[in-house]
């Protein structure tokens, strides 16, 4: 549903997540861009000094490490990837905080990975420590925790991340500062008449079909990444807008209401955090296919998840898991919390709710996942 948005409701935004890019923070010779780390924390400081609420999510520990430990190529393993991370880190904050005390401003560092966002005592934890932090002026500043998370590592860019971030915190606002100007018609270094697409009102399959592959030999996020955050941002109801990184003055045109980058508008209306977390939080346990009865239950009626439309069964769990509901062909169509395990569940599918107690001895639910336990996907 298209809403009334427009670039002037950007300058009123109060709490803000930045996202910045290995290339942007690091010259072409995989050094730090020390006048651009400058730059950063100048901008970032007099936006606090603003009144604004900063969150800064950075990549760039596996390149500061690699360049310390004298790798001449990007590292493959995913050991190496771990000990140049676990290199970089330090120097990447060393340098960040002796940036942001040139102005007088604080910075802590956060370390997350995808199981401290999976578990939902740890995702409460984090939103009430970021919380705080803003509350306290000081501008957290953070990456996945690369040393020991490799799934993280070969997931890559730090742009989902960043999203999920502005999620937690319930940001007016996602900037994510990249190597490229924005969403293009076309690749811009291949094609000479590809233009810019200023404004996306809904990703679309067509939206998603634009986006380039794997990013530049420091970084590995590419447009696609970009455009899945810009997805997951504004169904948090939170615009994203995609921009140069290396020209700072394009932060200050951003705040301001000018026509920078590529903006995506949020959706109108967004998922609390609970439903947030079941759609991006929170680990996979297992996979539920549905005929087309139960897809057309869910997908336009808003109704439960019954047991006489699963049709198949994938994975281990338990009560309480979230699982993928996908149709037969494996098209993800919702993510909830099941109400009984994997292995009564194949003893009751495609039967009827009436038949669970006579099946398994025990019927604590009609349904295997409840609507309000469900998030659409998409």
């Amino acid at each position: 549903m298209e809403i009334s948005f427009s670039r002037r409701c950007l300058s009123t935004a109060k709490r803000i997540v930045v996202k910045v890019g290995s290339t942007t923070l690091t010259c072409s010779t995989g050094k730090m861009d020390l006048d651009l780390i400058d730059k950063l924390a100048r901008k970032l400081t007099n936006a606090e000094h603003q009144g604004k609420e900063v969150i800064l999510v950075t990549s760039g520990a596996v390149g500061v490490g690699r360049d310390k430990l004298g790798m001449c190529k990007k590292p493959k393993s995913i050991p190496e990837k771990q000990a140049a991370a676990a290199v970089g880190q330090g120097l990447l904050l060393h340098m960040y905080e002796k940036m942001f005390s040139e102005y007088g401003q604080t910075v802590a560092q956060i370390l997350l990975t995808k199981g401290d966002i999976a578990r939902r005592r740890s995702y409460i934890n984090a939103r009430n420590t970021l919380h705080t932090l803003l509350t306290m002026g000081i501008i957290p500043i953070i990456n996945e925790n690369d040393t020991v998370a490799w799934e993280e590592i070969r997931f890559g860019d730090n742009d989902t991340l960043a999203a999920m971030v502005a999620g937690l915190v319930d940001a007016d606002l996602l900037i994510i500062l990249s190597d490229i100007d924005g969403l293009y018609t076309g690749n811009p270094k291949t094609c000479p008449d590809a233009q810019l697409i200023p404004l996306i009102r809904e990703i679309t399959p067509e939206i998603e079909a634009l986006a380039g592959g794997a990013g530049s030999q420091l970084g590995s996020g590419g447009m696609q990444t970009k455009i899945q955050a810009a997805r997951i941002a504004g169904n948090s109801g939170i615009p994203t807008v995609i921009t140069q990184g290396k020209d700072l003055t394009l932060f200050d045109d951003i705040l301001e209401g000018r026509e920078v980058g590529t903006l995506f508008l949020p959706k109108e209306y967004k998922l609390h955090h609970r439903k947030r977390w079941i759609a991006y939080g929170a680990e996979i346990r297992g996979v539920l296919l549905v005929d087309q009865g139960a897809r057309e239950a869910i997908c336009t009626g808003g109704k439960s998840l019954l047991p006489i439309g699963v049709v198949g069964v994938e994975g281990h769990f338990e009560p309480g898991d979230i699982v993928s509901i996908q149709t037969a062909d494996h098209q993800e169509l919702a993510r909830g919390i099941v109400d009984y395990d994997g292995e009564n569940v194949r003893k009751i599918m495609g039967h009827q709710s009436q038949d669970i107690e006579g099946i398994l001895g025990f019927k604590d639910y009609d349904y295997i996942v409840h609507r309000n336990n469900m998030v659409l996907k998409g």
